[in-house]
């Protein structure tokens, strides 16, 4: 009688694989339910087809990482939390994402007990056009302390635009500057407002270093105000050749809202003006005793 030959790796490999997409499927399923979320609304977020997500949750669909990272962000999950094999973490993760921000501010408190470590580090955090940047500079004024744009900061070190940065090194080379550069602002600043673009919550690792880092404020505002804003800069290139810009927009910050939605405080600038958010924002902080 022969004996029982062994698995092949490549038998192994897709079996590794079936389970991983089985496993992926089922947290994306659980997490959308956990969040009271519709296939079709968590298509809308995250751009993927309700189809495809019909297969992906039935695990049957070998999603790209670019995808799925898209669903992380509009279930305001790590991507981690959906490829991991600690189911516990996983579901840790989900609980965490769909708690209220009085819940996620007590746990972060509990888990991270030195408050220390953001000591006077304020970071603003939200869309283009919500009034970061020019909030920024009035309450570092202030409070005395340096004001820095991370963007800025990231294209002064580097000696060439942005633009030319994501040209000629990717997102991914974008990414890692973006995460030198604020790294040295922690080290290197214990008092200063920062303001990041709004796209920093695609990177999970960074973001996560922010919230820790930084007493973060999210600075919001109604698409259409995001819009207004810009244009009224100069800068017409959100709706060039775009009819469905707005709703883009839209889409974007439905996105993202979850992960804004971290930040340890909210600051509406929707229908007001600079004067009245700067006064509103001065106030948050000092009631906070951040501000002193």
């Amino acid at each position: 009688m022969l004996a029982a030959l062994d698995p092949s790796p490549r038998t192994q490999t897709d079996a590794q694989v079936s389970e991983l997409i089985e496993r992926v499927g089922t947290r994306v399923r659980d997490a959308r339910k956990m969040a009271s979320m519709s296939r079709r609304e968590l298509s809308e977020r995250s751009g993927v087809s309700p189809r495809y997500l019909a297969q992906l949750e039935g695990g049957q669909g070998n999603i790209s990482i670019g995808l799925l990272q898209q669903v992380a962000l509009a279930l305001g999950l790590p991507i981690e939390a959906l490829v991991g094999a600690d189911d516990t973490a996983a579901h840790v993760a989900t609980l965490f994402a769909n708690a209220d921000a009085a819940t996620r501010a007590h746990i972060l408190q509990t888990l991270e007990p030195k408050r220390e470590d953001k000591a006077q580090r304020i970071c603003l955090i939200g869309l283009r056009g919500a009034g970061k940047s020019t909030l920024g500079p009035k309450i570092a004024k202030d409070l005395g302390v340096p004001f820095v744009e991370l963007n800025a900061e990231i294209a002064r070190k580097a000696g060439i635009p942005i633009s030319e940065i994501i040209a000629l090194y990717g997102e991914e080379g974008y990414r890692q500057l973006e995460t030198e550069t604020l790294d040295h602002i922690i080290t290197q600043h214990a008092r200063i407002v920062v303001a990041v673009a709004g796209g920093i919550v695609s990177s999970s690792d960074t973001f996560q270093r922010v919230l820790r880092c930084f007493h973060t404020v999210w600075i919001k505002a109604q698409p259409s105000e995001h819009m207004d804003r810009v244009r009224a800069q100069g800068d017409l290139r959100p709706m060039a050749g775009n009819p469905q810009a707005m709703q883009h927009l839209e889409q974007i910050l439905r996105t993202r809202e979850v992960q804004y939605a971290q930040a340890a405080y909210q600051l509406d600038t929707s229908g007001k003006s600079i004067d009245a958010s700067h006064s509103e924002l001065n106030t948050l902080l000092r009631q906070n005793n951040i501000a002193t």
